[in-house]
């Protein structure tokens, strides 16, 4: 009877595993591509933002220098 409940062990994390992959897999509702480009839209504006402002930095310092 040992035996068996020591086969029971590796079924149960079997089934337990079948059980997480099938939710892990599931479908799920997406935004859809509309919502992660104007993301990356925002992004990419604020790294041009970021560059032009640390450029500007750049040229100050170097005319306030001479």
């Amino acid at each position: 009877m040992a035996a068996l409940a020591w086969l029971l062990v590796p079924l149960v994390a079997a089934v337990g595993a079948g059980l997480w992959g099938s939710w892990a897999g599931r479908n799920r509702k997406t935004a859809g591509d509309g919502v992660e480009l104007a993301g990356y839209t925002r992004f990419r504006e604020a790294m041009e933002r970021r560059t032009e402002i640390r450029a500007e930095a750049k040229e100050k310092s170097h005319s306030d220098a001479h």
